[in-house]
């Protein structure tokens, strides 16, 4: 006997796009490398013009 507005039990797979799902952490990446380049080129304290100064010169920005 079958009861009426009964619930038949059924199996979905749902599709995760790889594409959709890898955005995120590289355009993190992106902003974070970008940010890190950007401030020890750029960024003018003694402390941390120091602390750079190979980055500056690997990266090719002036520093003198």
């Amino acid at each position: 006997m079958r009861r009426q507005g009964g619930n038949d039990m059924t199996t979905k797979t749902l599709k995760v796009s790889a594409t959709g799902s890898a955005i995120l952490p590289a355009l993190f990446a992106v902003i974070l490398g970008l940010g890190i380049v950007t401030l020890a080129g750029h960024v003018q304290a003694s402390a941390l013009h120091d602390a750079a100064h190979d980055v500056r010169h690997a990266t090719g920005f002036p520093c003198h």
